[in-house]
């Protein structure tokens, strides 16, 4: 039967710098070796990396020489906008191939032998070719730097990255141009044609309106008032010429009753005008002037009467006059004749008018004209009012009637009225922003507009951006003295071994009288150490030989 062995866990001692330092001491090759392969692989990689160089421009859109205060701009679009745009155009598929595929560039050999040239397209569009807005030191208080934009390239050749910038601000110089003569052309023509739909838009407004003011003459909305005015001064008119011939059919009336007593009294004063007197010879002559004198008296009294109703004008004016004046005459001559026979006249019986009878008769007979004149000229009067009047009352009726139809008309001529404003508004906008695409052209056309400047050009770079060998080195460096750290640290942790009185006294808690070194074979040792010294010679001479051919291949082995 076994003997059961206890086993009895003790934690490890606190390590102190004594003891890193103979950890340091006993793994140096651990440590040594991994940092000398990493700074041996480090520079063999940053030695065959390829160089790659970058080249770069520097670009911006300049705004317009004339102010804008003075021509406004048409081209409102972001600068992003537009960097995107052509960005898009520039970088197509087509024109990157192209540009990979001429003999003068020859770009990407390798590349295109191992890989299609899809891929290769989209590696140097997202990897290589770098297009950004550029943000300068200072550039809030150097305007210069405002609207910049970078252009790079990166590639193993310098002069073929150069050339390719140099070929990418030439697109994107060109394509701006385009750009902008192809917005402005656009927007040129789509002016002219908004400005012709609104321009015909307009004058089929203006007919509507102009056929709608004609149809409706004087029965529109804004003639309302002048209809309501004219209509009561038209009523007022109307009932003032009711008035004016109520008075004239009133004074014909009364005329006419006056003209029948005139007419009885003729009859019975002419009954009773007859006696027979002993009277010369001259009294039948004295008859013919009695006679002439109540008929020149007769007219007289008619042309004062139609003078006062028709004025100094009238052509039976003029006519009576005429008759006066002869009367006048005639009575002159039986004067005369009536003084050259007075001396040989004798008496005889006759039978004669009574003169006072006659002069009454006479007098009837004038007032009797003196009437009939006045009821014709009543008459006259009376038929004139009746057509006035009925006249303005056919006009007060169209002056009702256009005040009735205005609030039917209302709604439709706010409408055409409204339509005909906005067809104007919109006439007048699109004439002004034609004239504003016109002026953008004429700008261009005089290179003032905004135009595409190239600041800086493509240079030529002469140094690599890529590897930082010396940042390489050191990296492989570390990351290799690391990890022999890591490994050192490893194998201490598996070591269980008692390395020194320290661990003696701490773990076996015994008095130490005195310590016996290690007595080790002179040929083993002589054997370790000749093992230790190859095996680093031949580890320098492997790492010297790899960074030689490496740096060989770095300057010399490339075509």
């Amino acid at each position: 039967m076994g003997v059961t062995q206890n086993y009895v866990n003790i934690s490890r001692r606190q390590p102190d710098v004594e003891d890193y330092i103979d950890m340091l001491r006993r793994y140096r090759s651990w440590i040594i070796g991994p940092m000398y392969a990493g700074l041996v692989i480090s520079v063999v990689i940053a030695f065959i990396w390829p160089d790659t160089y970058v080249s770069s421009a520097l670009m911006r859109i300049t705004p317009q020489q004339v102010s804008e205060h003075l021509v406004p701009s048409e081209l409102t679009q972001q600068m992003s906008d537009r960097l995107a745009q052509m960005e898009q155009q520039i970088l197509s598929r087509t024109d990157l191939v192209e540009l990979i595929t001429r003999p003068a560039l020859n770009l990407y050999p390798k590349e295109r032998a191992q890989k299609s040239l899809e891929d290769v397209v989209q590696d140097m569009r997202t990897k290589d070719i770098k297009i950004a807005m550029y943000d300068a030191p200072g550039a809030n208080s150097d305007r210069r730097f405002a609207s910049a934009f970078q252009i790079s390239f990166r590639y193993s050749d310098r002069f073929k990255a150069q050339a390719v910038v140099r070929e990418l601000v030439s697109k994107f110089t060109e394509q701006n141009e385009n750009a902008q003569a192809d917005q402005i052309r656009l927007t040129t023509n789509f002016m002219d044609d908004e400005l012709k739909r609104a321009k015909a838009h307009l004058d089929e407004m203006q007919g509507r309106m102009t056929a709608f003011e004609i149809e409706n003459n004087g029965r529109l909305p804004d003639q309302f008032t002048a209809n309501v005015q004219a209509a009561n001064t038209a009523s007022m008119e109307a009932s003032r010429m009711a008035d004016q011939l109520n008075a004239a059919q009133t004074q014909k009336l009364m005329l006419e009753n006056q003209l029948t007593n005139y007419i009885n009294d003729e009859k019975y004063v002419q009954g009773n005008a007859e006696r027979t007197i002993n009277a010369p010879n001259v009294a039948v002559k004295n008859q013919q002037l009695i006679n002439v004198e109540s008929e020149l008296q007769r007219a007289k009294s008619t042309l004062a009467s139609m003078q006062k109703m028709y004025g100094e004008n009238y052509p039976d004016v003029n006519q009576l006059k005429a008759s006066i004046s002869s009367l006048e005459g005639q009575k002159a001559e039986l004067e005369k004749s009536q003084t050259e026979q007075n001396s040989a006249a004798q008496t005889a019986p006759v039978k004669v008018q009574d003169p006072a009878a006659q002069a009454q008769l006479e007098n009837l007979r004038d007032n009797i004209s003196s009437v009939k004149v006045r009821i014709q000229a009543a008459q006259l009067e009376i038929e004139r009012l009746t057509q006035a009047q009925a006249e303005m009352n056919k006009r007060v009726g169209s002056f009702q009637a256009r005040i009735d139809q205005a609030p039917l008309n209302q709604q439709q001529y706010v409408q055409l009225n409204h339509d005909l404003a906005l067809a104007k508004d919109d006439y007048d906008e699109k004439s002004k922003r034609r004239d504003m695409a016109q002026t953008s052209q004429n700008l261009t056309a005089h290179k003032a507009g905004e135009m595409l400047e190239l600041l800086d050009p493509a240079d030529l770079p002469e140094q690599p951006v890529e590897p930082n060998r010396p940042l390489f080195a050191a990296s492989g460096t570390a990351i290799g003295l690391v990890l022999g750290l890591v490994l050192a640290a490893i194998k201490e942790m598996k070591d269980t071994s008692l390395k020194n009185l320290k661990d003696v006294r701490a773990y076996t808690n015994l008095a130490v009288l005195s310590s016996i070194p290690l007595l080790e074979n002179a040929l083993l040792v002589r054997r370790k150490r000749r093992l230790f010294w190859l095996a680093w010679s031949c580890a320098f001479v492997v790492g010297t030989i790899a960074v030689s051919s490496a740096m060989y291949f770095r300057f010399f082995g490339r075509s």
